[in-house]
Order: structure tokens, then sequence, then C-alpha cells
């Protein structure tokens, strides 16, 4: 399936640019994540292009050399210099020092992480934990819920008013889309 998966995420233009321009970005454990990915395989479920309404295109990495808040400027920068013209905006994070903001910005506690995989299986809705590079793919809880439409929690991030927004928001503009069941612990 992910041979499938990552045909179809590709069929986005944007996704398949950032895939083809890869070596540019040089960013260690880099992999593609979010809406990007997930949201495309809804767009083609619901007969959309497969980039309507995609807000959401992230890079993660790890640098655990550079925990500085610069560093992962820089990082953006080249990223944002190297996919210009695509006209998206893609954000990168550096997973490594994520638990050094995510509290006051969230308000919420969250782990020292050791590799961006370790960021792809956190998402909110356990379906799109989901991370691609060039002939990759991590799916840590596989890929056949993002086919099946269904949004169930993550016990990595038991938030449920976060969660009830995020399914909120996804089922406004994906209608097929249902709640999957609540999965207590990891």
């Amino acid at each position: 399936m992910s041979a499938t998966f990552l045909r179809d995420v590709s069929l986005n233009p944007a996704n398949a640019a950032i895939l083809a321009r890869w070596q540019q970005l040089e960013l260690p454990d880099a992999w593609l994540v979010a809406g990007c990915l997930f949201q495309t395989i809804w767009n083609l479920q619901s007969g959309r292009s497969p980039e309507a309404g995609i807000k959401d295109y992230d890079l993660f990495y790890f640098d655990a050399d550079d925990l500085s808040k610069s560093g992962e400027q820089q990082a953006q920068a080249k990223v944002s210099k190297a996919l210009a013209d695509l006209g998206v905006t893609i954000e990168v994070a550096n997973q490594a020092r994520v638990h050094h903001w995510y509290p006051g910005h969230f308000g919420r506690p969250y782990p020292e992480l050791t590799s961006s995989e370790d960021g792809i299986k956190r998402f909110l809705v356990r379906e799109t934990c989901v991370g691609v590079r060039p002939g990759a793919c991590h799916a840590p809880y596989g890929l056949a819920g993002i086919y099946e439409g269904t949004l169930s929690t993550n016990p990595l991030t038991p938030y449920p008013e976060l969660f009830a927004e995020k399914v909120a928001s996804y089922r406004a503009r994906w209608p097929n889309l249902s709640q999957g069941v609540v999965i207590n612990g990891a």
C-alpha cells in the first residue's frame, strides 16, 4: 500500500515538486508530513483536484546538534528559497526542539523526541500520522484509515477537545469522513 500512497500523494503537483527537489533541501532525517498528504487522498476520493484547499505542507527534520530557533529559521529560509515557485507555504520544524516550545504554545506537555519519525506518530488524529520522502513512506499506524476515511484519537496525544476541533474541521471539508474509535493506551 505504501507504493500506492506515494503515487497518490504525488498527484498533488506541490508534493511531487517537493519530493523531486528533495536533495536540494539538505535536511537531516527529513519527512514531508501533514495535510498535504492525507488531504490529497481525501480530495481524490471526493472528486476534487488533488491540491484543493490544502494549506498544510510541513517538513519535519531532526537535528539534535542545533536546538536553536535561529537554526530552524535558517532551515526554513533555505526551504522557502528552494521551493518559492510552488505557490504554497511550507513550514519547517526541527523535531529535536519541539519539547522546548510546545508547552508554551499549546499549554500541554510534550516529550523530548528522538527522531522525526517519533514526531510523526504524535499527530492528534491517528490516521494522519504519516510522512513521505523519495521512495519511502512512514506510517506507524498504517495507511488503511486514510483511505477508509476514519478519524481516531491518538493515545500519544490525549487531548479530546483538540481532537474534536480537528475532526469537526476535517468533516466540514470532507463530509464522507467518519469518527473512528477512541483508542486508549499506546
